[in-house]
């Protein structure tokens, strides 16, 4: 008899884990930027595992250097409706998938996976822990212990379908191409924006840290969204000879590619802060309604680049989705442009 795989002697007499593994989460784009962690400690341990992950297309660049195939999922078009989600799940009935994981855990998802199961493939859903996430916002945190992170959440669903692998490792720097160049001198990111108030960076401090980073670097990029954000970030470009706006110059691949070439990135609660982790370059993360031991720091960022005030009112809130009980997200305005740029110089070490 030919030599056993990796999954089949290391189940022995068990149920042999899943060939063909589909892995659904379409959304936020932070949280799918923190999936290639998990799927990197499991392809390397079952390499002869096909992945496929259901996402965004615009999602594809997280995964680079990833041997995974993709379903690509358009949420807004042509899957918006839920019988769509059915006809995806026929398709990968027939293309051989034996297991899903749902790492998202909504009803978008939900209505897939019971598709799925109609079919009879085996399906695991994620634990959020929504209810100790919320015991952590009522109490402030205290007394608590840091709660599991969501990449861990994520290896959660996989071994609960059979497979057996150490936790992630953190990523480690390798060589991208940068796409802005040969580098000269020190550079660094800054990305004061997110989708909600209450992990966004006031305008006013914001443009004090660009002039503060600007004078103590060589290029400073600016990572934004369009809109207001795009504006504030060109107007810096405009004051700022060494300040690059990266809105429309590159996309999420060339963005990445920068960020690899980076010595720091200064980001909110925020998507930039994730596409650091996946690359490992050192982040100065700054937290305002939201709170780090909630499990959304990213991946293998260090503890000492965190940035957060002390103060009754926070966290108060998961995502940093809730109004501001003050009306104001003062907890934002805590960590002044000063307290940044201290804090990269100690991390670059100059």
């Amino acid at each position: 008899m030919g030599r056993k795989s990796n999954s089949e002697e290391e189940n022995g007499d068990r149920k042999p884990v899943p060939r063909h593994l589909l892995v659904i989460r379409t959304s936020a784009m932070g949280d799918v930027a923190m999936l290639p962690h998990a799927l990197r400690a499991l392809k390397e341990r079952y390499p002869e595992v096909k992945v496929t992950v259901a996402t965004q297309p615009q999602f594809k660049p997280f995964f680079q250097g990833l041997d995974v195939d993709f379903l690509e999922v358009d949420v807004r078009g042509v899957h918006h409706p839920m019988r769509k989600m059915w006809l995806l799940a026929t398709e990968m009935r027939r293309r051989g998938v034996d297991a899903v994981a749902d790492v998202h855990g909504v009803l978008r998802s939900r209505v897939f996976t019971c598709a799925m199961r109609l079919h009879g493939i085996t399906i695991v859903r994620i634990d959020k822990g929504r209810k100790e996430k919320e015991r952590f916002i009522e109490t402030g945190g205290r007394g608590m212990a840091p709660l599991r992170h969501t990449v861990l959440r994520y290896c959660d669903v996989f071994r609960r379908l059979g497979f057996e692998f150490d936790d992630p490792r953190p990523a480690v720097r390798t060589p991208h191409p940068n796409p802005f160049g040969e580098k000269q001198g020190l550079w660094l990111g800054f990305a004061p924006f997110s989708a909600q108030p209450g992990k966004t960076y006031p305008e006013d401090m914001s443009r004090k840290a660009v002039e503060l980073l600007a004078a103590r670097c060589e290029r400073l990029f600016i990572h934004s969204g369009g809109g207001v954000e795009k504006a504030f970030a060109e107007e810096m470009e405009r004051l700022y000879p060494n300040v690059t706006a990266l809105f429309g110059k590159v996309r999420f691949d060339g963005e990445i590619d920068l960020i690899a070439n980076l010595d720091c990135v200064v980001s909110m609660d925020s998507l930039v802060m994730h596409l650091a982790a996946l690359v490992a370059t050192p982040v100065v993360s700054v937290w305002g309604a939201t709170h780090p031991s909630l499990g959304f720091l990213g991946y293998g960022v260090s503890p000492e680049g965190i940035l957060q005030p002390e103060m009754a009112c926070r966290p108060c809130s998961v995502f940093g989705n809730r109004p501001c009980r003050f009306g104001d997200y003062r907890c934002m305005r805590e960590i002044s442009p000063e307290e940044i740029v201290a804090k990269v110089q100690q991390l670059v070490g100059r």
